[in-house]
């Protein structure tokens, strides 16, 4: 058995490659502490939900590789990925991820921009005369 597990997450625009290994509960993302990555206390929170669902936030070390999007869909692609590697890690574990919604890819998406119209669905302002 593999002392290190990976998933990976996406939300939006936003991928995250999440490695999960026993240890003593740090989180390094893009090799910065959660807090400096972060700095917003609900995108630390949105973190570290599939650990607080499982019982297990001082169990291991998860080191994080993000890209693309914002910060609040690179938050949710990092959940997504932690989420993904507990369920490879142990199996016993999808059930609870399950019922918390972790395990299910956040599908909205940004809607493209139509032709004719300023974006997706704005239209120019209507003149009567």
């Amino acid at each position: 058995m593999s002392d290190i597990f990976q998933g990976t997450g996406r939300r939006k625009r936003s991928i995250a490659r999440v490695n999960v290994s026993l240890g003593e509960g740090a989180i390094t993302i893009n090799k910065r502490p959660i807090d400096e990555y972060f700095p917003r206390q609900t995108l630390q929170q949105i973190v570290r939900q599939p650990l607080e669902a499982t019982g297990s936030t001082a169990r291991f070390n998860i080191d994080v590789k993000t890209e693309g999007g914002g910060i609040a869909g690179q938050a949710g692609a990092v959940r997504h990925g932690i989420a993904r590697a507990l369920v490879l890690m142990d199996e016993s574990l999808r059930e609870v991820l399950r019922r918390h919604g972790l395990l299910t890819r956040d599908p909205r998406e940004k809607e493209s921009k139509k032709y004719g119209r300023k974006r997706a669905r704005k239209r120019f302002q209507f003149s009567k005369r």
